[in-house]
């Protein structure tokens, strides 16, 4: 097998394609033959040791795939040889082959292609366990998605108009905001050209968005909150704009607003059979055309270093996915 392997995380640059043992399986895991690894943004945190997660040196970045069962080790009932899988692990994906938890795999019916699915976990779990779960999304409300044309917002316009919400998208250039509107969005806001907070105030009639979905953070998030409706839902999903924002509290005491953390990761943890059933809704989503990654383009494995280039020029609309 070959891998990208992250002997010292100062950086992209820093990895090297080598060729590895390919290893077997132990209790509990299966062998993956990788046919398609998407980019996530954590994926480049963790390569330039910025990411909350740091995994024992030397370590294959890549945290979510998808690809086919090549071995299956002692213990593992729900696998088989042969089968086609999604696997979001934190780390192994930029590789020909790797091991993951059983646990963590998800098999994929019919019909759901590879590129698909190593775009598909991270961004439809996350953003499904926030408007669903906790920010109790119905019917009718206006929720505002900023940073909308990435993964997670992509993702999120999508299963929020599922369940029959408005749906603004906030994103920084004009060709974004087009994706936002081809993808089911009601309404776009350029916020690079035009204030957030009269924007809103003019789509939503003064009063405001219901729930308001944010993975960017930064300098957005106190004119995003100083928008909200009343009893509205302030969604923390990241902070994909770098720094982390500090809110005046008496904002949510005047809206009568709520701060809602959103952590699907621990929640999968935490609460398996809710998480379980989540993924098996958002499959079934997939397979009625309702939800389908947003793939900004597929790049061979060999070109990662390129890939990561792409994606720190904030360049990326929906998925970047490499395919071996």
């Amino acid at each position: 097998m070959h891998a990208w392997l992250c002997e010292n995380p100062t950086g992209v640059d820093a990895l090297n394609w080598k060729e590895l043992p390919t290893p077997s399986p132990g209790r509990g895991e299966v062998l993956i033959e990788i046919k398609a690894s998407s980019l996530n943004f954590p994926d480049l945190l963790i390569v330039q040791n910025k990411y909350q997660i740091k995994p024992p040196l030397p370590f294959v970045p890549g945290s979510e795939y998808a690809g086919v069962v090549r071995a299956v080790g002692a213990g593992v009932s729900h696998l088989r040889e042969g089968q086609n899988v999604a696997c979001l692990s934190g780390t192994g994906g930029f590789a020909t082959h790797t091991l993951a938890p059983a646990a963590l795999c998800m098999p994929l019916p019919d019909g759901f292609g590879f590129v698909d699915a190593a775009a598909f976990i991270m961004t439809y779990a996350t953003s499904h366990h926030a408007l669903v779960d906790r920010a109790q999304l119905k019917a009718a409300e206006t929720v505002l998605i900023l940073g909308a044309a990435g993964g997670v917002g992509t993702a999120a316009i999508q299963i929020a108009k599922s369940k029959g919400a408005k749906v603004i998208a906030a994103a920084s250039t004009d060709a974004k905001c087009e994706l936002c509107r081809s993808i089911g969005a009601d309404a776009t806001i350029n916020y690079a050209s035009e204030g957030l907070r009269d924007a809103l105030k003019t789509l939503t009639e003064g009063k405001g968005p219901d729930v308001i979905y944010d993975p960017v953070g930064g300098e957005l998030s106190e004119p995003a909150f100083r928008s909200i409706a009343w009893r509205g839902r302030y969604l923390v999903v990241g902070f994909a704009a770098g720094p982390i924002p500090a809110l005046p509290w008496n904002l949510m005491l005047l809206k009568g607003a709520s701060v809602v953390g959103v952590f699907w990761g621990d929640f999968a943890k935490r609460e398996p059979k809710a998480n379980h059933a989540m993924m098996v809704e958002l499959a079934q989503w997939y397979g009625e055309g309702k939800i389908k990654p947003v793939i900004d383009r597929t790049m061979p494995m060999a070109d990662i270093k390129a890939a990561y280039a792409h994606m720190g020029s904030r360049g990326v609309m929906g998925k970047l996915v490499m395919v071996n």
